[in-house]
């Protein structure tokens, strides 16, 4: 199928990139090498080996199975006796983590020394490795550092975050959820302004100072009680203290600011939350499918241009070798082909294996109409015979039927 001149940009970006790695050209790393100036690799080979290392499957794998040990870890210590007797073991285990994250650390910023601090995940990431480190850096028998060590141990916890980045799921969701702030920002500004509005209200109705009630003795309060109606958290037990109170508007009040609180702009926050997500799905199901469509369309080039470089080479093999035809020369290539050869799909017809399929299935067909032709004729000659067979019957019973009655 023939790609449209109208792909979109980044379609046809992807297929620029892929089609450079198809053909392994190196064209790309001079132009890296250009684009650093002064800072250009010299260590091409190292760069392409720690490269497959790094985005090699079986690395990602070791990489989710160290954060998943450091989480059972880090649930371990939690238990004083655990912590108390297998001490050596855990901290043994905590410094082979955290050589493991520094290894994973070094080798991303040696793969790409610029671009890795534009990331805000892998700054992140940074921030976290550098504060792991800050138990083994500060005197931790001294008392008043012990705290402060107990404090940064705890923030080691924020390592297991490191998922989110080999968990395309997770990462989906939390670029959702990053998209979603400014949208989630002005739902939080309609629902403040609400709950001021009914907290100065509340305050009024049910804030006196001596028959009032304590959950709206002052703003604060008024907030706070509001913000348990908003959640529908222990609603009717503030609606029972004003009951006991004896203010009568007090359930039209509170019933008033749960339809517009809860039902109103909590829902809508919660749309917002889900349309944004469903967003950046679809998004990234469209980024796989452009980047199949364009992993697809770079094989189809290199299998194209290997196939010219063969016709290339058949051509002048045929002005330097013993062949006289172009048809001898192809005939001694078909004997070098492989069933398991891929074959282009565009342009098919132009193909030598496609002519050669194409003829032998025009003799098969050739052959089946034959034979059809001769059942053909099979069948109509028995359907002659026993025509003949029941009028000759026919014809005898008549004539028994006639002498019957000439004799009678």
């Amino acid at each position: 199928m023939a790609v449209e001149s109208s792909e979109f940009p980044e379609q046809k970006r992807l297929v620029d990139k892929l089609s450079y790695e198809a053909f392994k050209s190196a064209s790309e790393l001079e132009v890296r090498q250009y684009l650093f100036g002064r800072f250009r690799r010299t260590d091409t080979e190292l760069y392409e080996f720690i490269e497959t290392l790094f985005y090699h499957p079986l690395f990602k794998s070791i990489m989710i199975s160290t954060i998943a040990l450091n989480a059972i870890f880090l649930a371990l210590e939690t238990d004083y006796k655990v912590r108390y007797e297998s001490h050596f073991f855990l901290e043994v285990a905590d410094l082979a983590i955290l050589a493991i994250f520094t290894t994973e650390f070094l080798l991303d910023l040696y793969l790409d020394p610029i671009n890795y601090w534009k990331d805000g995940y892998k700054r992140f990431d940074f921030v976290v490795l550098v504060v792991a480190y800050l138990p083994y850096i500060i005197y931790r028998n001294n008392p008043k550092m012990y705290h402060i060590s107990g404090l940064l141990k705890g923030f080691q916890v924020l390592r297991v975050l490191k998922l989110i980045y080999y968990s395309p799921g997770m990462t989906i969701l939390m670029r959702a959820l990053a998209q979603t702030a400014k949208n989630v920002i002005y739902v939080l500004v309609l629902l403040f302004l609400l709950m001021f509005v009914f907290a100065i209200l509340g305050h009024g109705l049910f804030g006196d100072p001596v028959t009032g009630d304590k959950n709206w003795t002052s703003l604060a309060a008024a907030f706070f009680t509001l913000l348990s109606l908003v959640t529908v958290d222990g609603w009717t037990d503030l609606q029972d203290e004003l009951d006991e109170r004896g203010f009568s508007g007090s359930r039209t009040f509170t019933i008033i600011f749960i339809l517009l609180g809860f039902f109103v702009f909590f829902n809508m926050f919660i749309a917002v939350v889900i349309m944004d997500i469903q967003d950046s799905t679809e998004k990234y199901e469209q980024k796989l499918q452009t980047e199949k469509k364009a992993l697809l369309r770079a094989k189809k080039l290199a299998i194209v241009k290997r196939q010219q470089d063969e016709i290339n080479a058949l051509l002048y093999e045929q002005k330097t070798t013993e062949y006289k035809t172009f048809d001898e020369l192809v005939e001694e290539f078909k004997k070098t082909l492989l069933h398991t050869d891929p074959v282009i799909l565009e342009e098919f017809c132009c193909s030598l294996p496609f002519i050669d399929l194409y003829f032998m299935s025009l003799d098969r067909q050739d052959a089946a109409v034959y034979k059809l032709q001769e059942l053909y004729y099979e069948m109509v000659a028995t359907l002659t015979t026993m025509m003949r067979e029941s009028q000759q019957k026919s014809w005898q019973s008549l004539q028994s039927l006639r002498q019957k009655y000439k004799t009678k």
